[in-house]
């Protein structure tokens, strides 16, 4: 074989290994062949809410006194830099009982970044919430979900469960509504469903944490009629 083609053979492997991490949200078995979670391992007739992309200071609290309301709990995925702007916001994600995780210092497509940057941010992300919250988070879901082979290793060399999700309500469009949010976040919901929404609009269409705010009580009816409830993975 040329030696040509074959560098071109041994780059395209190398691509396609970095890349298959990715594809893991859209494809359970592969998530599963690589160890990333996507429902509670011990469910115990209850759905996993989780929130990325906060703290925000509308999003985040309109859903923490939507949630005080009805005496639901969920798991808030952090970004860093948000925490910095405002860490009494994401103390008080805490203080309400909630838990929190973390989604990285920036948000951005890691696939982009290279094995040093990958562990300078989860460095950054988890001192930072850790110093706001004064919890160790030990969950991990990346930005837009991409995992790739450098942060895999990097989540699992600290310890940390990385976590992706079994529904979502595509919160984060433009085009949608309360209702179209909670139909697809809870039905039809199952136990040990891990539920993926987002408390705010910093990286995505404008608002949106105002429609993700309104449809929670809708999500929660929906759940609450088949007899589930919220805990924390």
């Amino acid at each position: 074989m040329p030696t040509v083609r074959v560098a071109g053979v041994a780059a395209a492997t190398t691509a396609a290994a970095w890349t298959l991490p990715g594809l893991a949200p859209h494809a359970p078995a592969l998530a599963r062949a690589l160890g990333i979670g996507r429902v509670l391992d011990d469910p115990d007739g209850a759905v996993a809410l989780t929130f990325d992309d906060g703290p925000h200071p509308e999003g985040t609290p309109a859903v923490l006194d939507v949630l005080r309301e009805r005496g639901a709990t969920a798991t808030f995925f952090l970004v860093g830099e948000d925490v910095m702007r405002a860490p009494s916001l994401a103390a008080e994600v805490t203080a309400a009982g909630h838990a929190v995780a973390i989604h990285g210092f920036r948000h951005r497509n890691l696939m982009r970044v290279g094995p040093r940057a990958v562990a300078d941010d989860l460095d950054r992300a988890v001192a930072t919430i850790g110093e706001a919250t004064g919890r160790e988070p030990r969950l991990y879901r990346p930005p837009y979900g991409i995992f790739t082979p450098a942060v895999l290793r990097e989540v699992r060399a600290r310890g940390w469960r990385p976590l992706l999700w079994s529904r979502w309500g595509a919160d984060w469009r433009a085009r949608t509504t309360p209702q179209a949010i909670a139909a697809r976040a809870s039905g039809p919901a199952a136990a040990g469903d891990v539920i993926l929404l987002h408390d705010a609009d910093t990286y995505s269409a404008r608002d949106s944490h105002r429609r993700t705010a309104a449809a929670l009580p809708l999500i929660l009816d929906a759940l609450e009629a088949r007899g589930l409830t919220t805990t924390v993975p």
